[in-house]
């Protein structure tokens, strides 16, 4: 019948197979990894940015008594208010619905903002307001934050 002989590709294929699992379970962690730390990153920044003049710190305590200003305030005044908030060329801050009543402060040093109903939102800019835009309207701007003592 033939003669019997180990077969080395047999090994290579076998070795090659364990391989590609491997590297296929360390894609799925590394995947699931950055999706939940997307998750658990996104609400706590902008509850965090939301919150942070109802929360004094010890810093700005001690620098002096007058509370920080944001150099964006977005406070929603419709049911649902699209809002976008980024760094200019880098972290994405908010990009969700925000509810009525509900508001989010940030103090980066520049900001792009884009609302899609520019009716439905008061947007402050270090403080003052920015004038509403007309029903329907989609605005998209940058604000830098002014260096007034």
């Amino acid at each position: 019948m033939g003669r019997h002989r180990s077969d080395p590709l047999g090994i290579a294929r076998l070795a090659l197979v364990g391989l590609a699992a491997v590297l296929l379970l360390a894609v799925i962690v590394v995947g699931a990894r950055a999706l939940l730390s997307t998750f658990g990153s996104e609400e706590p920044a902008s509850d965090a940015a939301s919150t942070s003049p109802a929360r004094p710190t010890a810093e700005p305590s001690a620098e002096s008594s007058t509370p920080r200003v944001p150099t964006v305030r977005v406070v929603c005044r419709a049911d649902l208010c699209p809002v976008f908030v980024r760094v200019p060329g880098g972290d994405v801050l908010i990009d969700r619905d925000l509810a009525r009543g509900e508001e989010a402060s940030y103090f980066q040093p520049e900001l792009d903002v884009v609302l899609d109903d520019a009716s439905t939102v008061e947007v402050y800019e270090n403080g003052t307001v920015r004038s509403p835009g007309p029903a329907g309207e989609r605005q998209a701007f940058s604000v830098k934050r002014s260096e007034s003592p």
